[in-house]
């Protein structure tokens, strides 16, 4: 009878008007979340998880409640308006979409019906740096009022309606999700028992990050349910205390811009500040990755640079046949900021074209071998790539209809000039090293630049810590 009427008469009109809020909202180009993760995204989508469990204190859930009160809003709004925050600081981006179940009993003759009514809302909202926290809650409470409005249509005809691009290793629409419980737990007795609950292990993770909150008498109990093929235990626990830090600056300045409020812990800023700002540190700023590799070349010219599978470079070896075909690279017209692609196997080869680029003068641009040939030419044709360092048996795949750029054969000894001494530099610290292509906000590549500055300034962070042996 339910699904009858679902489909029937006054209710099926009202269905086409929720249709079309739906539609509505997520006109354009649709933000795909990209949190920073600690594995690489699996092909297919992993199931595969776990359960971090913390609690917002007393005075924390009060402020919270507090907000709520002030602002007309409810707690999962205000939760769910921290959790966004969270999200985008992390992410960087500003058009967030986070699932919200829902119960689907609308209804009053739907309340004591037995069946699964539950229907997924995707609730879109826009933590842009520059709102005040009270301004965003306002818009997240209207958001979720409209979305509880038109919880009636289906997610899964959305879906189909919008005909997003299908990824197997991530949900349509969304990555995360938030719930809020209000149920209370209460031990229960029969005689000559004691009942209570048993916490049980969670090894399934629905999506790439789920945060579960429970109001219990004062406290808000709290966890994250993620996807271990993606995050380190660590890395939960991280985020954990920086959702409590949110909570605790929001409720104290429940009216300072999103930008403003900081989610780094006391340590973590005594850390940056004291350690990583250690301005005491050698002066390598000056330099280029080449130049410390050439430093290197001095100091240990007969050690072992590179091994790969029983062969291996000396650091004298490696560094004079980067610098042959370096002045390949050179006499081909490459010189600073020029990006040139390199596509080669891991290999010995590999390090000697890396080093190659870089003394030349130019930055690279690396595709791995495994890419499908769209995002090969996507990526070099959006990078602007003419010169590509290639192993001979993978030139097919640069040889796609439109592409003129020419393949540097790595392997052939005419790639190597006979002269093998340093060159004069042809780039400087501030010159791009580099382009890095991320999956994107939209699901499309998307190249990143880093300097070499960028570069030396983390290897020399991270060395300067570590006690090498001489």
């Amino acid at each position: 009878d339910y699904a009858v009427w679902q489909r029937e008469g006054v209710h099926r009109e009202a269905i086409k008007r929720q249709e079309a809020y739906w539609l509505g909202g997520f006109q354009g180009e649709i933000p795909v979340l990209n949190l920073p993760v600690d594995y690489a995204r699996p092909a297919m989508k992993s199931f595969e998880g776990s359960t971090f469990e913390f609690v917002l204190d007393q005075k924390s859930s009060d402020g919270l409640r507090q907000i709520a009160a002030q602002t007309g809003s409810t707690l999962y709004m205000v939760l769910l308006a921290v959790y966004t925050t969270l999200l985008s600081k992390y992410s960087g981006q500003e058009d967030i979409i986070v699932k919200t179940p829902i119960a689907g009993r609308p209804h009053a003759d739907l309340e004591s019906m037995i069946g699964m009514f539950v229907n997924t809302l995707a609730i879109r909202n826009y933590p842009v740096g520059e709102k005040t926290f009270y301004e965003y809650l306002q818009e997240v409470k209207e958001a979720s009022l409209k979305a509880y409005e038109n919880q009636d249509y289906l997610f899964e005809e959305l879906v189909d309606k919008l005909d997003v691009n299908r990824d197997m290793s991530r949900n349509p629409l969304f990555d995360t999700m938030l719930v809020l419980q209000n149920l209370e737990k209460k031990e229960q007795e029969l005689e000559g028992l004691r009942i209570s609950s048993y916490a049980s292990e969670q090894t399934i993770s629905k999506f790439d990050l789920t945060l579960h909150a429970m109001e219990d008498t004062d406290t808000v109990l709290c966890s994250f349910e993620y996807a271990t093929r993606l995050f380190k235990r660590e890395t939960i626990e991280r985020m954990a205390k920086h959702f409590i830090q949110l909570v605790d600056g929001l409720v104290s300045e429940p009216h300072a811009k999103l930008s403003a409020i900081e989610m780094l812990t006391t340590d973590e800023k005594k850390l940056i500040l004291e350690t990583f700002n250690n301005t005491a540190m050698q002066d390598v700023a000056d330099k280029t990755i080449h130049q410390l590799f050439e430093m290197q070349v001095e100091r240990t010219p007969d050690q072992a640079a590179v091994v790969y599978e029983g062969e291996q470079l000396t650091y004298r070896e490696l560094n004079e046949r980067a610098n042959q075909l370096a002045r390949t690279l050179r006499a081909e017209g490459i010189s600073s900021n020029q990006l040139v692609g390199i596509l080669v196997e891991r290999s010995l080869d590999m390090l000697v074209g890396l080093l190659g680029i870089l003394k030349a003068g130019g930055a690279f641009v690396s595709i791995d071998p495994g890419y499908p040939e769209d995002r090969i030419r996507y990526m070099l044709e959006d990078a602007g790539v003419t010169f590509v360092v290639v192993h001979g048996h993978l030139q097919d795949q640069i040889s796609f209809d439109g592409y003129q750029g020419k393949g540097i054969v790595i392997e052939e000894e005419a790639s190597y000039q006979e002269d093998a001494s340093n060159l004069v530099p042809g780039s400087s610290p501030l010159d791009l090293a580099y382009v890095i292509y991320t999956s994107g906000s939209t699901g499309k590549p998307k190249g990143v630049m880093i300097t070499h500055q960028a570069v030396v300034n983390l290897i020399h962070g991270i060395t300067d810590r570590i006690d090498f042996a001489e």
